[in-house]
């Protein structure tokens, strides 16, 4: 696991300045920050030249922190994602204690439990939600590889990951989903 401790430790350190990480995922490569400091979560706008209000989704390691930033989120869904195939993303109502600027218009935050290694080992030291969004420009086509990663994007990171930068595999987005009574309403297969 080349460069695995050391990125961790990397990223520690540009996520408690504030900065930018540009990561590998359980999905695609990401650009991330703090979940809760507003001000990473505009550079990361800045970078994406996405538009104002846009909301991007935060990373998490289990259930257990949904529950620390989701008001009452209905139980049912831990099973369903228990039983999910495959990186799922939930867009849960009344978010708690992080950046507005991450957030819906309506209040919800969307959330994905991690199962990638580097991800899980990172946001459990971190002890915080990190934000996760394509590392692509808004607009452009989503990177399923850090080879398709513009120069832009690159250039705008404090920390760029080395771990798995060599990974080949094509990787797609999470499915996205909304819990409507005690049912997913799928937004993005």
């Amino acid at each position: 696991m080349i460069g695995f401790e050391s990125d961790i430790l990397a990223c520690l350190d540009v996520l408690k300045r504030g900065g930018v990480i540009l990561y590998p995922t359980d999905t695609v490569w990401g650009l991330g920050c703090d979940a809760t400091n507003e001000q990473a979560i505009d550079r990361i706008n800045e970078l994406k030249q996405r538009p104002l209000g846009a909301p991007m989704i935060a990373l998490v390691t289990e259930g257990q922190d949904i529950l620390k930033h989701v008001a009452a989120p209905d139980l049912a869904l831990f099973d369903y994602l228990k039983e999910s195939e495959q990186p799922t993303t939930v867009i849960y109502d009344g978010a708690i204690g992080l950046a507005d600027n991450l957030l819906g218009s309506d209040g919800s935050v969307a959330l994905r439990i991690c199962s990638d290694l580097f991800c899980r080992h990172l946001i459990k030291r971190f002890g915080k939600p990190i934000v996760s969004t394509s590392a692509n420009r808004h607009g452009d086509p989503t990177p399923n590889s850090f080879s398709m990663i513009t120069e832009p994007i690159i250039q705008g990171a404090d920390h760029i990951v080395q771990y798995r930068r060599g990974e080949t595999l094509s990787k797609q987005a999470s499915t996205l989903i909304r819990w409507v009574e005690g049912a997913p309403h799928v937004l993005r297969p």
